[in-house]
Order: structure tokens, then C-alpha cells, then sequence
């Protein structure tokens, strides 16, 4: 069975920015990119550090430690250092409500 959790009302997620929110599983970052949500692990996959911290280039972003970017979208590993995708996490709105399925 899915295990919704909510994030944030959908406008206290403005287009461009994040939110990053802590569970039992992990470190999640949750985005609004012109109006799609989408939820990624925090943690970068060349060096494990945070990866939610750095800039974001339309739906890429860029670990701050060292520059490998990431799909937002699809976690896929788009550059160097980074070579394995990072873990996304379905997401949806209900009644207003963001929220991300940690199954």
C-alpha cells in the first residue's frame, strides 16, 4: 500500500524552487518546475553528500560539491564525477496538498 506524505501546501512550493523535507527513508527534495512537482533523494551519488543545495538549471540540478548534474525529472546521471542515477519518488497533488510516496 502507497504511504503518501504531504509536503506543502502546492503554493508554498513556488515554480523554480524546492523544499526539502526529512523521512524515515531518506532526505527528500521536493520541486516545481513551471508547475510539474517532482521529488528526488537528497544525496548526491559520486560522494553520498547533499545534492538538493545546489543550483538548478531548468530541470537539471548541479551538485555543489563538485558539478555532476541530474535530472530532476528522471534522477538520471547526466555528468561527471556522477555516474549512477539518484532515486525519484512519485508525487501528486491532492486537494491542494503535495505530497510524495515514499514505497
Amino acid at each position: 500500500m502507497a504511504e503518501w506524505i504531504d509536503v506543502a501546501k502546492i503554493d508554498e512550493i513556488t515554480s523554480g524552487n524546492r523544499k526539502i523535507i526529512s523521512t524515515d527513508l531518506a532526505e527528500i527534495a521536493v520541486f516545481n518546475l513551471d508547475g510539474e512537482f517532482f521529488a528526488i533523494e537528497d544525496v548526491c551519488t559520486h560522494d553520498g553528500g547533499e545534492l538538493a543545495t545546489g543550483a538548478c538549471e531548468g530541470d537539471q540540478i548541479i551538485c555543489p560539491r563538485h558539478g555532476a548534474r541530474f535530472c530532476i525529472r528522471n534522477g538520471k546521471a547526466l555528468t561527471p564525477p556522477a555516474y549512477e542515477d539518484i532515486e525519484t519518488f512519485p508525487v501528486r497533488i491532492d486537494q491542494g496538498v503535495v505530497q510524495i510516496n515514499i514505497e
